[in-house]
């Protein structure tokens, strides 16, 4: 029986390789809204990190997630995202 393939992501933060299911997508929908999608389902650009706060502090801090969807990320939508990763662990 053929072994199934496991996707595979970057996180932003500590640029580890992991699998898909370990890591939370950070999302750009297509009217610009960048938020977290804990279904990974949302539809839009999406950008991998880990589920704790320290690798979102430190994409944070490089301006990984800014890189990555190519415009300006205002500090209330990263508060929110922190505040939302702490919840959901």
């Amino acid at each position: 029986m053929k072994t199934k393939k496991i996707p595979m992501r970057i996180c932003l933060g500590c640029s580890e390789m992991k699998p898909k299911k370990e890591l939370v997508r950070v999302v750009k929908s297509p009217e610009g809204e960048i938020s977290i999608d804990l279904t990974g389902k949302k539809s839009g650009r999406g950008a991998y990190i880990c589920r704790n706060a320290e690798c979102l502090k430190l994409a944070r801090k490089a301006r990984k997630l800014e890189k990555s969807f190519s415009c300006k990320i205002e500090e209330a939508v990263y508060d929110k995202m922190e505040e939302e990763l702490a919840n959901e662990q």
